[in-house]
C-alpha cells in the first residue's frame, strides 16, 4: 500500500464578485483551507473546505491546528489508514477533516470522480434585491440567464420577510421555484409565525428556521409550515439524516460535503434521505471550485433538483485551468472531466502556508 509522502496546507483568499449577505454574516471573500497530498507512488490528490464563521461551533483556527496536526502524523503512513485515522476525528473538526479525507480520495481515484458521459446540473442562484422594482429586475436577469430555483433569505423580520416572498412569487409568476432559507436566525415562535402564514404557491421548501442544535423548535415550525421544512447544519451524520425522518413535516434534508467527510460518505448520506422518504439537496453556497466540482461529481447519480453548489460563481476568479463549464443555469461536465489546479492562481490567493513530508 502506498503512504503519504508528502503534504500542503494552505488558506486561500478568494475575492467575492459582490458581497455574500447571510443572516449571520456577510462574506466579502471566501477563505477555504486547500489540502494537497502525496503517496509515494507519485500519485497525488487535492479538496478544500471553507469553515464559515458563525455557521457551528467549528472555528478557522480549530481547523487550521487539526489539519497541521493530522497532515504531520499522516507522514509515512498508508492512505487508507491515514484516511480512518483522521475520520476517527471527525467531530472535532468537520470541515478540516473532510478536506484531507477527501484529498486522499481524489489521489486514489475515487470511482464517484469519473465521468463516462457529460452531464448537465442544473443550479439554483440566491436572490439579493430588497424594493420590489430591483426584485423584479433581478429575477428577469437571472431567468434570462437559464436560472428556474431561486434561493430567498429570510429570518429578520417575520412581516418583511412575508412582504418580500409574496413580491417575489407576484414577480416570478410560476416561471421559477423558491426555496427561502432562515439560515438559523429564526426563535421557535416567529419560526411558526412566519411558516404557517406563508402562501405556498411556487414554494418548493423552506430551509433550517431555528438554531441547528434546537430539534425541537424545527420540529414545531415543521408541524405548522405550509411547505415542506429541510434541515441543512444539523445534518452530518446517518443518525442525523434517520432523526430528522421521525420529524412530521421535514421532507428534505441538505447535506454538504464540507461536512459529511468525503465522497463516499456523502453518497451514502444522499441515499439515505431518500431511503427514509425525504428528497436530497446538495451543496454549498460558499464553496470554491475544487469543492463545486466535488458535490457535481457527486450529485450527477444522486440528486434531481436544482443544486447548491454555485459557491464557485461567487469568487472573481477560479482556481483551475479547465474551469468548470457553466452555461444556461448549469454546469456542464464534459465526458471525461478531470481538472487541474492553477497553480499561478493558487500561488496568487494563498495567505498562509504549511509543508509536510518524510525526512
Amino acid at each position: 500500500m502506498a503512504k503519504i509522502q508528502r503534504a500542503t496546507l494552505r488558506r486561500l483568499g478568494l475575492p467575492l464578485i459582490r458581497p455574500y449577505r447571510l443572516s449571520y454574516r456577510t462574506f466579502e471573500s471566501f477563505e477555504p483551507f486547500l489540502v494537497e497530498v502525496e503517496d509515494d507512488d507519485g500519485r497525488s490528490g487535492f479538496a478544500d473546505g471553507h469553515i464559515s464563521p458563525g455557521s457551528s461551533a467549528e472555528t478557522r483556527d480549530g481547523g487550521w491546528a487539526f489539519l497541521c496536526e493530522s497532515l504531520q502524523a499522516a507522514i509515512g503512513v498508508e492512505t487508507a489508514a491515514a484516511k480512518a485515522s483522521v475520520l476517527d476525528r471527525f467531530a472535532t473538526s468537520k470541515v478540516a477533516a473532510t478536506a484531507f479525507a477527501t484529498a486522499i480520495e481524489v489521489l486514489e481515484a475515487n470511482p464517484l470522480l469519473d465521468l463516462p458521459d457529460a452531464t448537465i446540473l442544473p443550479l439554483l442562484t440566491p436572490l439579493n434585491a430588497l424594493e420590489p422594482a430591483a426584485i423584479a429586475e433581478e429575477i428577469e436577469a437571472w431567468l434570462a440567464q437559464g436560472f428556474g430555483t431561486f434561493k430567498v433569505k429570510v429570518g429578520k423580520d417575520v412581516d418583511a420577510d412575508l412582504k418580500r416572498v409574496a413580491v417575489i412569487q407576484e414577480a416570478t409568476r410560476g416561471r421559477a421555484t423558491l426555496r427561502l432559507d432562515a439560515n438559523r436566525a429564526y426563535s421557535r415562535e416567529d419560526g411558526e409565525r412566519f411558516a404557517s402564514r406563508l402562501d405556498p404557491e411556487g414554494i418548493e421548501l423552506f430551509e433550517q428556521p431555528c438554531d441547528a442544535d434546537d430539534w425541537d423548535a424545527n420540529a414545531a415550525v415543521a408541524a405548522v409550515s405550509r411547505v415542506p421544512l429541510m434541515l441543512d447544519e444539523p445534518i452530518c451524520t446517518l443518525a442525523d439524516i434517520d432523526r430528522a425522518a421521525t420529524i412530521t413535516g421535514v421532507g428534505y434534508c441538505k447535506l454538504k460535503l464540507k461536512r459529511f467527510g468525503g465522497l463516499d460518505r456523502l453518497k451514502q448520506g444522499l441515499d439515505a434521505v431518500r431511503q427514509n422518504g425525504m428528497e436530497p439537496v446538495l451543496g454549498d453556497g460558499l464553496g470554491s471550485e475544487i469543492q463545486g466540482w466535488l458535490e457535481a461529481c457527486v450529485a450527477r447519480t444522486t440528486i434531481r433538483n436544482a443544486g447548491e453548489f454555485n459557491g464557485f460563481l461567487k469568487p472573481r476568479d477560479r482556481l483551475f485551468v479547465e474551469p468548470m463549464p457553466f452555461q444556461d443555469g448549469a454546469i456542464r461536465l464534459p465526458a471525461g472531466y478531470r481538472p487541474r489546479l492553477d497553480r499561478d492562481a493558487v500561488e496568487r490567493f494563498t495567505l498562509e502556508r504549511r509543508d509536510f513530508q518524510s525526512p
